[in-house]
């Protein structure tokens, strides 16, 4: 075999080509990754990747659609049915051709379903098919209901640890605070120590903070259907939840107008059980039958025959047990969205009142205890600067501020997880 080799200058010009080939790549690299849609800037990003890329809301996508797709074939007529009969067989000679026969028949029959049965069989398949869609609503609205829970505990985690950032840095300025003091011999060197001592266990609480981090984030990337370790973008502003209505008695009127996917779907799901036991009882009637035929003799066509059946409905008892089971359906339906009514306004009255009560209090936090917890530290700041108080009271003041700071956080957090559940049942959820 003879090898292929190239010039020199060809040998060359390829690697210059390959290698600006892999410089164009790398230099598209970073624009590429940066256009691929990362979610957590924000609540919209979080939800058009829950709804474009979770693997069930696919699946129960999938089944409403086999579910629609049952709706035409559940109306349409039986498939016809063909039949050959040969007669006179020679026993000497055996053959099957129809020519090689005495006589041979050819039969085409098709039965007729009557009395509006395939429109009552297309009406279940239907109503069926809307309870599979809604129920695809109904997990969608749940699955962003905790999407949104899982990146506003995402977002507190990242606030919290900036405030523990900014309670190490202002402790950093304490312990300076009291060096100088303790140069000029007006300060004990204990409360040099006493800051060191509190910015450790500071520091230490951070460590845990960014832990929790971490897990809300695997919890986010879970709910996501996105690896645990999948990065997240870090949250631009501050999640907004909405209530969507000023009152309780005003979300319970939301609840009761637009209903809940899950609500529509028992509805329709009795509505098929209603369909279905009309259905079994029209099954009492007959349905017809008609076939037509030609009779063959040797390779002449010698005459026709027109058939017509009648089906004889003699299981009665079937039927009624039928009629049971479909009535038994509807039964079920109701009962289950009678429950599910008193279950979803239980969580809408609970869920709103958790709301409420967080909003209260973080109101509070803002409006007055942080701005007397603030000022009360500037004074024992300055206090401390002339030596009016001593260490420790200033010490107290910080984390009486801060702690202040992270209850307002955490009162910020349950307002907007409530708000999540609150607009999950009503139809908040976009």
């Amino acid at each position: 075999m003879r090898s292929i080799t190239f010039p020199p200058g060809r040998r060359n010009a390829a690697r210059k080509r390959a290698a600006a080939v892999l410089a164009l790549v790398l230099a598209l690299a970073p624009t590429l990754l940066a256009a691929a849609p990362v979610p957590g800037a924000d609540l919209a990003s979080v939800r058009s990747w829950l709804l474009a890329h979770n693997p069930e809301l696919r699946a129960l996508q999938a089944e409403a659609g086999a579910a629609q797709a049952r709706v035409l074939p559940a109306g349409a007529l039986p498939d016809p049915m063909a039949e050959i009969e040969l007669m006179g067989i020679d026993p000497d000679r055996p053959s099957l051709l129809p020519a090689n026969v005495e006589t041979t028949t050819w039969r085409l029959r098709q039965s007729f379903p009557m009395w509006g049965k395939r429109g009552l069989a297309r009406d279940v398949a239907r109503r069926e098919a809307d309870a599979a869609s809604l129920d695809r609503e109904a997990a969608a609205r749940d699955l962003l209901a905790r999407a949104e829970q899982a990146y506003v505990r995402f977002w507190h985690a990242r606030e919290a640890v900036a405030v523990l950032d900014r309670q190490i840095e202002l402790l950093g300025r304490m312990e300076e605070v009291a060096r100088r003091r303790y140069a000029l011999g007006v300060a004990a060197q204990q409360d040099s120590i006493r800051a060191q001592v509190a910015r450790t266990g500071l520091q230490g609480e951070r460590i845990a903070r960014l832990a929790g981090r971490d897990e809300t984030a695997a919890m986010l990337n879970a709910v996501l259907a996105r690896r645990a370790d999948a990065p997240l973008a870090e949250p631009a502003a501050p999640p907004v939840l909405a209530l969507p209505a000023d009152t309780l008695d005003g979300a319970l009127a939301l609840l009761a107008d637009a209903g809940h996917p899950a609500l529509q779907a028992s509805a329709a799901r009795a509505g098929a059980a209603d369909a279905a036991i009309e259905l079994q009882r029209r099954a009492r009637y007959p349905d017809l039958g008609l076939g037509i035929g030609a009779l063959q003799r040797q390779d002449r066509v010698e005459g026709y025959e027109v058939m017509l059946s009648v089906d004889i409905p003699l299981q009665q008892g079937a039927r009624r047990e039928r009629e049971r089971e479909a009535r038994l359906r509807g039964d079920a339906a109701r009962a289950r969205s009678d429950a599910l009514v008193a279950e979803l306004s239980g969580q809408l009255g609970q869920a709103w009142s958790q709301a409420r009560g967080a909003g209260d209090q973080r109101r509070l936090i803002e409006r007055t205890l942080m701005p007397q917890a603030q000022a009360n530290f500037e004074s024992a700041l300055a206090s401390y600067r002339v030596g009016e108080v001593d260490f420790g009271t200033l010490l107290e003041a910080l984390e009486a501020w801060q702690g202040a700071d992270l209850a307002r956080l955490d009162a910020r957090r349950d307002e907007l997880l409530a708000a999540a559940a609150v607009r999950a049942i009503t139809g908040g959820v976009q």
